[in-house]
């Protein structure tokens, strides 16, 4: 296999290597710090960029309590779930024009959950003919913008919505 260089994750392996803590509960504490790829915080849920993203605009719904299933989260914090996903499929329509979405969740290690401490939810932007040839031959996805150009585009819209 051909090794790819990509800087921008040097500093979560090394971060992820000295840190123990579940990476949602870090981005609930410190959701303004760009590294942590927060575009928005609700009263109890945010809104994150997935580091390893599978397109374009990949963001995750989690709870900012950490819950390793939805049935743990209060009313309150049931009641506001929903709408903040389908706020976040508003966003990134447009931000990115997607012609399809994939929504969902893996609760548990047995269903394939990354982190099954914590629960969250992806929001996966689709694109007609968007499984290129470097997924195929190379195991390699491609995202063309920075993660941090998203995030403040992102965030900004995620403001408008607010407004």
């Amino acid at each position: 296999m051909d090794i790819l260089f990509t800087p921008w994750r040097y500093s979560y392996i090394v971060r992820s290597a000295q840190d123990s803590e579940c990476f949602f509960c870090g981005a609930a504490r410190e959701p303004e710090d760009p590294e942590r790829l927060v575009v928005h915080k609700a009263r109890h849920h945010l809104v994150m960029l997935n580091l390893h993203p599978y397109s374009s605009g990949h963001l995750m719904v989690a709870p900012l309590e950490h819950l390793s299933t939805p049935y743990d989260s209060s009313p309150e914090a049931s009641a506001e779930f929903w709408p903040l996903v389908l706020k976040t499929q508003r966003v990134l329509t447009k931000a990115f024009s997607p012609d399809g979405f994939n929504l969902g969740m893996n609760v548990g290690k047995s269903a394939g959950a990354g982190v099954p401490g914590h629960f969250h939810f992806h929001v996966v932007p689709r694109w007609a003919g968007d499984t290129n040839f470097m997924t195929v031959l190379a195991e390699v996805r491609l995202v063309p913008e920075d993660l941090r150009q998203t995030r403040e585009r992102l965030r900004a819209l995620f403001a408008q919505e607010e407004g």
